[in-house]
């Protein structure tokens, strides 16, 4: 863990009392410390491309009064630093009053060890290792043209101090290993990419040579895509694989349900609460509190232990994720969901695992329930209106069904709807529930945060498909 004050004139009791004097008309704030430690290794071409390692060190100074924020930051931990940030937040609040909440509940448990992944392994081990990818991909099938593998790591040591000198710390790891590969045959060129991480080292993901099971993966969907042809458009039965397709849930209904689209009154959904707005069957989570998972924290970026929030059960809006700020506002509490990509950004109400629960039918039974249609297996890029909840998303692998029965791969599918639509649409929720293998980084508000998803397959009665079939 960081000694903030360790190379600093700023002692802890310097910074607890500046900041109990500079929120004591505030209604909420804290001093938020960060150390992270990044590195990110990309092999591409036959050759490592690009190699960096950065470090970062700062704090962030924040004051609420009603829903009014004032937030400094720098990348000086000092004395001086610090005492700028709290007058530039005195000015700001000269003519208010506030009743400073700094009661958060407490909790012990961790969700993932006190490592850094970056110090576990040698520079040299890891490119070495993104050179075998490399060999093995090529070695596997003559029509490779190209294979681009990167590791990515990061560890972030955080403090909160509150006023009265309540302080919180947290030691965040985080890894990913992505492999990409390009296919060329016949003049056609296709690419299949997958990845794997979480709050863990990058031993735990690639012992036992599973790195050539992300390599395969890869080659499977470029294959698989190589061979696709146009697909349909038109208005038809869609079935979700089960996984990583939750990036759907995440974006058209999982933004909808942040407090502060709701507070606002922007999003779809803020005047819904305890009524249906899903098919019965539908239950949807979010949940800081999975073991090891890139979008799980201990607590939050406020200091709130995460929990599992269930947002919607059995089809009826049961909760909002909330930060403390929003949840103040709206007569609630904080689900643990306030979340910030660093100390120089504010902290938003953001999602953690974003997940449906388990249904009781089978995959199986979608499929032959649907004479046309389409099985989605993938996403890769989208579009999503906070407001409407409209999106537009694009399938990295799909399949045309016809007749109950999966059929040929298809290329250039794009799912169109609007997440409160496609809610009541579900018609068929699978046993067959799975988390996203660790890759997913959600923005909002210009900030970027690591996220998951998951769901079972689940079978939605009427979807617009846009295609390229001529």
């Amino acid at each position: 863990m960081s000694n903030f004050f360790e190379k600093s004139d700023l002692s802890r009791k310097d910074a607890e009392n500046i900041i109990s004097e500079t929120l004591v008309n505030c209604d909420d704030g804290e001093l938020y410390l960060e150390d992270s430690k990044s590195e990110s290794i990309v092999l591409d071409d036959n050759k490592i491309k690009s190699s960096n390692y950065s470090a970062d060190l700062g704090f962030g100074l924040r004051g609420i009064t009603n829903e009014v924020i004032a937030y400094s930051h720098s990348n000086e931990i000092s004395k001086d630093s610090l005492k700028k940030s709290a007058e530039s937040l005195k000015s700001t609040f000269k003519s208010t009053k506030g009743v400073y909440n700094h009661a958060i509940p407490k909790s012990n448990e961790k969700y993932y060890q006190d490592i850094n992944p970056i110090d576990q392994k040698t520079l040299d081990s890891k490119i070495e290792l993104l050179n075998k990818v490399n060999e093995y991909l090529r070695s596997k099938d003559s029509f490779v043209k190209q294979v681009t593998a990167s590791f990515s790591g990061e560890q972030k040591s955080i403090e909160i101090i509150r006023s009265g000198g309540e302080a919180i710390t947290d030691i965040r790891p985080l890894i990913r290993f992505n492999v990409s590969v390009m296919l060329e045959k016949n003049g056609r060129k296709e690419t299949g990419v997958y990845g794997i991480g979480g709050r863990q080292s990058y031993d735990d993901y690639l012992t036992n040579d599973n790195w050539k099971n992300v390599c395969e993966e890869a080659l499977r969907i470029a294959t698989v895509n190589l061979d696709s042809k146009p697909a349909p458009a038109g208005e038809m039965k869609v079935v979700l694989g089960p996984g990583w397709p939750a990036i759907l849930i995440h974006e058209a209904i999982g933004h909808g349900l942040e407090g502060d689209f709701n507070r606002k009154k922007t999003s779809a959904f803020h005047n819904l609460m305890g009524q249906k707005v899903a098919s019965e069957g539908v239950t949807i989570i979010d949940d800081g509190t999975i073991h090891n998972r890139r979008g799980s924290l201990t607590i939050d970026d406020e200091g709130t232990p995460t929990e599992k929030t269930v947002l919607i059960e059995n089809g009826i809006l049961k909760n909002f994720m909330q930060d403390r700020l929003n949840a103040r506002l709206m007569n609630t509490r904080s689900t643990g969901s306030g979340r910030r990509e660093s100390y120089k950004h504010i902290v938003l109400p953001r999602m953690r695992n974003t997940i449906m629960l388990n249904g009781k039918q089978t995959q199986d039974e979608m499929i032959k329930s649907v004479d046309k249609g389409i099985f989605a297996v993938s996403f890769g890029g989208g579009q999503v209106d906070i407001t409407s909840g409209k999106f537009v998303f694009n399938c990295t692998e799909a399949y045309e069904i016809n007749n109950g029965k999966i059929g040929a791969p298809i290329k250039g599918a794009t799912l169109i709807g609007d997440g409160p639509s496609i809610l009541k649409e579900v018609s068929m929720v699978g046993n067959d529930m799975m988390l996203d293998p660790g890759i997913g980084t959600c923005g909002k508000a210009g900030q970027g945060v690591p996220v998951g998803v998951g769901q079972p397959s689940i079978l939605i009665n009427k979807m617009t498909v846009g295609g390229t079939q001529l």
